[in-house]
């Protein structure tokens, strides 16, 4: 028998972020969006939630409770607050849970007790190109073994606070297959372009970096010389970001429909109206169902299955879902949807991202 309850600890951790983002992110993040940058108080108290330090092992530093299960439903509740301050308080997941999945012991303990500090580690990861039809199982960027070093060479683009970064990890194309490299930032053959000018999440500074023969240490090759199981890594990023997608669209749905109750028009709130009616239930299916892909992609995770085809189906569907549940809550204030000082424009915006956001997040 299923049952999709959420134990007692689960509850409470969702009461927290839900808290966290009606008090806190919900009265920044249009000030955000308008200074392209989030305010570091605000993304200091999501750290202090402890989401990350809780899912470390025990012999770094951590609580040793990892779930990803419980990693979705922080991250819808995030994200209904804001995508951008959502991604940011994520960002140290980008490195510290490909460590846990593919890292040697020595990578692990060299970093892992770093995500465990009062302040989160700066860090950040390198995955998406500026190519069309990006491909992440056919990266342009190149990785050479050279005697006891790796050459890289490449471009990124998307790569969230690269400019104040200490390590990035950066996946490129060895013999054919993905892999990740710890890059120190500093090193020669890196560059920090122009920061990225996006439609959405623009309160999340992302950058493209260049790659000109950067020679790493071997020993920097996530996973050793076995190397990482990339598909596995995208898997849990592409669980993370459909559970974002949820947040946003519950966001946009919620917004519409309490507006259409207060909205009246000819004598009586416009949610009695069978067009709105109908379109709001809509809505509501859609992200119930969205949900239920999400959390399933999930389970399947953190019982140690292989959910590729499961996460393939939930990621294609979840990024047409977002935005057709954002552009009909744009559609539900009318005019006033169009307008900046209504939030449903900016979640149509992000929305649209999400196609393009493999590996922004990651649980």
């Amino acid at each position: 028998m299923l049952d999709f309850r959420l134990d007692e600890e689960q509850q409470m951790l969702v009461d927290a972020i839900s808290r966290f983002a009606k008090e806190r992110v919900r009265k920044v993040y249009r000030d955000a969006e308008e200074d392209g940058a989030i305010p570091a108080e605000v993304v200091q108290s999501g750290w202090e939630m402890g989401m990350l330090p809780t899912a470390i092992p025990e012999a770094y530093g951590g609580f040793g409770e990892y779930s990803a299960v419980t990693g979705v439903l922080a991250a819808e509740e995030f994200a209904w607050g804001d995508l951008a301050v959502s991604l940011q308080i994520m960002l140290p997941n980008l490195v510290a849970i490909p460590l846990m999945l593919a890292g040697t012991d020595a990578q692990k303990e060299a970093y892992l007790p770093g995500f465990c500090d009062e302040r989160p580690p700066r860090m950040t990861a390198a995955l998406t190109e500026p190519v069309v039809q990006f491909d992440p199982y056919k990266l342009g960027t190149t990785a050479v073994a050279d005697s006891d070093n790796y050459i890289l060479n490449g471009t990124k683009t998307y790569v969230p606070l690269a400019g104040d970064a200490d390590l990035i990890l950066v996946y490129a194309n060895e013999a054919g297959q993905t892999q990740g490299f710890l890059v120190p930032a500093g090193i020669d053959g890196l560059t920090i372009a122009a920061q990225d000018k996006l439609m959405g999440v623009r309160a999340l500074p992302t950058y493209t970096v260049k790659l000109e023969n950067i020679h790493v240490p071997a020993e920097n090759k996530l996973g050793g010389v076995e190397g990482c199981n990339f598909q596995l890594i995208l898997n849990h990023s592409r669980v993370a970001l459909g559970a974002a997608a949820v947040g946003v669209a519950r966001a946009g749905y919620e917004y519409a429909r309490e507006y259409a109750k207060q909205r009246v028009q000819f004598g009586e709130p416009i949610a009695h109206r069978q067009s709105i009616a109908f379109m709001l239930a809509d809505m509501a299916t859609d992200v119930d169902s969205a949900r239920l892909l999400v959390w399933e992609a999930a389970w399947l995770l953190d019982k140690g299955k292989d959910a590729t085809r499961e996460i393939t189906v939930m990621k294609q569907y979840v990024d047409q879902l977002v935005v057709n549940v954002a552009d009909r809550a744009v559609q539900a204030l009318g005019g006033y949807g169009y307008i900046r000082e209504y939030p449903v424009e900016l979640w149509l915006r992000n929305a649209r991202g999400f196609a393009t956001f493999d590996g922004l997040a990651i649980v």
